[in-house]
């Protein structure tokens, strides 16, 4: 890729990433508040609905810049002709490495936020300490393979570069089914992240996750949050890929101007 072309995947996407965790951040908090295991009410309620957001607001923009430049990358290096039936293919494995990259940042300080999010009276400096300490570097990736599992397979509706307005719109309606298709993946991955050090949930296995929450819940408890969930990643993405598209273009726009 062009150095022009790196730079602004990087600053779009981090621009795009910021602007969608911020302004839906109370949503993601609801969703992961009707996920706990101790219950909407118990986990917080509508109390505290930003509790959490200074870990959101520092991994956003490298973990959403992440994506998209590994994204971008990985279709430059497979460079495949736009007329090709082999296109969609390059799409989906880029989206794919792209989130495998991506979960690096995500997962550390998804694992933080959530549990802020349900432990409203907890700081997150507090709460990240509290993980080093009892759990070293491990307790930070806890959840990573249902997180990765869960972005790369939303990750595959990506699709190819069109109008903003169009990205905004497709990027509403595929987000929706995704997000709704993908909940038990992100109910396992809420549970693993919460559940107590040493716990058979703690061990990060998926299927035991999704198992005990059958179990205990059936399948009410398998979608939980599957509301909020399908609205943020409909609202976030007709924000993230139109502000990306956006910001993008006009900053290429403005390299070519530049001397």
């Amino acid at each position: 890729m062009d150095r022009p072309g790196f730079t602004a995947s990087l600053v779009a996407g981090g621009v795009a990433g910021v602007s969608v965790d911020l302004i839906l951040f109370p949503l993601d908090t609801i969703k992961t508040r009707l996920q706990s295991p101790q219950g909407f009410y118990k986990a917080g309620g509508f109390y505290g609905v930003y509790a959490g957001v200074p870990s959101t607001a520092i991994g956003s923009f490298p973990n959403a810049a992440a994506f998209f430049v590994t994204y971008e990358y990985v279709k430059w290096i497979l460079h495949t002709d736009s007329s090709s039936y082999l296109m969609p293919v390059t799409h989906m494995l880029a989206a794919s490495v792209g989130e495998v990259v991506a979960c690096l940042i995500r997962v550390p300080s998804e694992v933080v936020k959530q549990r802020a999010q349900v432990s409203a009276s907890s700081g997150t400096f507090h709460i990240f300490s509290n993980i080093l300490c009892q759990e070293g570097i491990q307790g930070l990736y806890r959840g990573y393979k249902s997180t990765v599992l869960r972005e790369a397979l939303w990750s595959w509706r990506q699709d190819h570069v069109v109008d903003s307005w169009q990205s905004a719109v497709c990027g509403a309606f595929a987000g929706g089914f995704a997000a709704a298709v993908t909940t038990p993946l992100d109910v396992a991955k809420t549970r693993i992240m919460l559940a107590k050090a040493g716990s058979s949930t703690a061990s990060g296995n998926v299927l035991s996750a999704l198992h005990a929450v059958w179990r205990t819940q059936g399948l009410s408890g398998l979608f939980a949050g599957v509301f909020p969930r399908m609205a943020a990643i409909s609202l976030g993405g007709f924000i993230f890929l139109g502000v990306y598209d956006q910001t993008r273009s006009f900053l290429l726009e403005l390299g070519r101007e530049s001397p």
